[in-house]
């Protein structure tokens, strides 16, 4: 059997060639360069954005030398990439960038942050000085405030007037002390009438007394206790103080009782005396943190006659009694 060989011509050669589409010419490649982005990114993007880098797609090509100097610039300049140690300029340049953007990046969080407490430390600074400033703010006025309530409660002093004082009793025999001193003892019984007015607008009072006391000079012959009282705001009252002395031994003290009295002359005899206490009053406007005190101290000179014995002794007339 012959073998038929066809030897083309440069004819069928040409159409041939006619025939075959011709090939695009390959896109150029273009790499941008980004700090943020790693050296992995930039592998990846080379890899994945090329069929030139990446492993799995292999193709081989009979072309031209332009094609064949695009594969090999491309496969050196992934290699690059690969390995930076090998070539200074890119590899090298990524990685400066890289770490001169990871510090500018810590120096802006610290930064920040230290921006952020010093935020936090001037605002609770502040916080702190108006805490402060009110509390000083509100002590201060509320300290004003009790002063003027003060001040102006020290208009309002109570008034007390002794009206009067009747002597219902009085008696001198001999007898002996408790000890057996044989002496002079006196037994005297009075009343004592006081008017008491508070004259605030806004406030109450307590009122308490030292013991009311009736002194021949320093010798005390009869003494008694005022009961305790409140007295409210722009009222007033009478108070009644029995003062009572009994089996009191003179030794001598009121020379015109010695010896005893006798009826004719108890209708003249006369013995002076002094009616001595203090009244204190005490307002609470505040609880206990404003409370106004009224001391008044009153001595009263009166003269106890014989013939006035039960019939009250007007001390307003006389203008007997003294007011400190």
């Amino acid at each position: 059997m012959g073998v038929a060989m066809h030897v083309k011509s440069d004819s069928e050669v040409t159409s041939i060639e006619a025939s075959t589409p011709p090939r695009s010419p390959r896109r150029p490649l273009y790499y941008v360069q980004s700090p943020s982005h790693s050296q992995q990114d930039l592998e990846k993007m080379s890899y994945g954005s090329s069929p030139f880098g990446s492993p799995t797609h292999h193709f081989q090509y009979h072309c031209s030398p332009i094609h064949h100097s695009r594969e090999s610039s491309t496969s050196r300049f992934s290699a690059s990439l690969k390995n930076p140690r090998n070539s200074g300029g890119i590899g090298g340049g990524w990685r400066r960038m890289q770490r001169k953007y990871d510090e500018v990046g810590d120096e802006v969080e610290e930064n920040e942050e230290g921006d952020d407490v010093e935020d936090e430390r001037d605002n609770g600074g502040q916080v702190k000085f108006y805490v402060v400033c009110f509390l000083f703010s509100f002590v201060l006025l509320f300290t004003v405030f009790s002063l003027i309530l003060w001040a102006s409660s020290l208009a309002y002093k109570p008034k007390i007037i002794v009206k009067s004082i009747s002597f219902e009793t009085f008696n001198v025999q001999a007898g002996m002390d408790a000890t057996g001193v044989p002496t002079d003892m006196l037994t005297l019984n009075s009343t004592v009438l006081i008017f008491y007015r508070n004259p605030a607008t806004f406030f109450g009072v307590h009122v308490t007394s030292t013991p009311l006391e009736l002194h021949f000079f320093d010798l005390k012959v009869a003494s008694a206790h005022m009961k305790k009282f409140y007295q409210s705001r722009k009222s007033e009252r009478k108070v009644i103080a029995v003062i009572q002395g009994h089996q009191v031994p003179l030794y001598g003290g009121i020379p015109m009782l010695s010896g005893g009295v006798a009826k004719a002359h108890l209708q003249t005899m006369a013995v002076p005396l002094n009616l001595t206490f203090v009244i204190r009053s005490r307002a609470y406007i505040l609880g206990s943190l404003v409370k106004p005190k009224f001391y008044q101290s009153v001595l009263c000179q009166l003269t106890l006659t014989g013939n006035h014995l039960g019939n009250p002794l007007n001390l307003t007339k006389t203008q007997s009694c003294a007011y400190h």
